[in-house]
């Protein structure tokens, strides 16, 4: 039997894994080539849009890593594209990607169906992006659903992640350059690399020990805070739950 908080602990690598996947898969690709944006412009369109056509820095505050001039750049290059389009075609660019990594993967619709459970008791309160992508209708089609709800759940966790880095006086740069390999997302395999990735300009300073030690204390932050949603589960299910996110073998 798991708690609350270990089962966040035990699912967040496969949620940020498979729930954020699609923004960099083949499908956004194909996206960009049919739309005209470019892959910034598509990732702010799609995933930020659910807050609605506001200025940059709404988007700013709510996607919280990234420079504010990267953000506003982005933005406004992809005003061309309306953000109700953009949201229901990076949903279905999240859905295709589901079903060709999760197609032959039992227990989708289990995995919906928890999920759903932890997305809808969660709080809103700090995590704007959870709030807009849980308002967005959900498929019918077990995997297409199940797909969805794990980036709905990784926009849970990050707005709670940027509620624990900003609390405990990190700056976006910082809090980037002191990742550590472990809780480097989406094959990014260090500090600078996620700095990069998020375009904070070169060269970037040296981040002594202790500050990527406060880093991993932030992330224990984070876990904590996410164990309330899970707390919305059975032991049974958070047991299964657990069991159903085994997906190392997804990629």
């Amino acid at each position: 039997m798991v708690d609350s908080k270990s089962t966040a602990v035990a699912v967040k690598g496969t949620i940020g894994r498979l729930g954020g996947g699609f923004m960099l898969s083949r499908e956004a690709k194909e996206l960009c080539a049919r739309t005209g944006l470019g892959p910034r412009e598509l990732y702010f369109r799609g995933r930020c849009g659910v807050l609605g056509e506001v200025d940059a820095d709404v988007v700013t505050s709510a996607a919280v890593f990234f420079p504010p001039s990267h953000v506003r750049e982005s933005w406004e290059g992809g005003r061309k594209l309306p953000v109700e389009e953009a949201v229901a075609l990076y949903t279905t660019a999240c859905h295709a990607w589901g079903r060709r990594k999760l197609g032959a993967v039992e227990g989708c619709d289990r995995i919906a169906h928890l999920l759903e459970k932890v997305a809808g008791a969660a709080s809103v309160l700090g995590s704007p992006l959870f709030a807009g992508w849980r308002a967005v209708p959900l498929p019918d089609d077990p995997v297409a659903r199940a797909t969805q709800l794990m980036h709905v759940v990784r926009e849970l966790r990050g707005g709670l992640h940027a509620i624990a880095i900003l609390s405990m006086g990190f700056d976006p740069l910082t809090a980037a350059l002191a990742t550590d390999h472990e809780g480097t997302p989406l094959g990014i395999s260090s500090g600078q690399d996620m700095a990069r990735f998020f375009t904070w300009p070169e060269p970037y300073p040296a981040v002594p020990e202790e500050t990527v030690a406060r880093r991993r204390e932030a992330e224990e932050l984070t876990d904590e805070l996410m164990a309330p949603a899970f707390a919305a589960l059975t032991d049974a299910e958070r047991d299964e739950l657990v069991t159903l996110m085994r997906l190392g073998h997804v990629r």
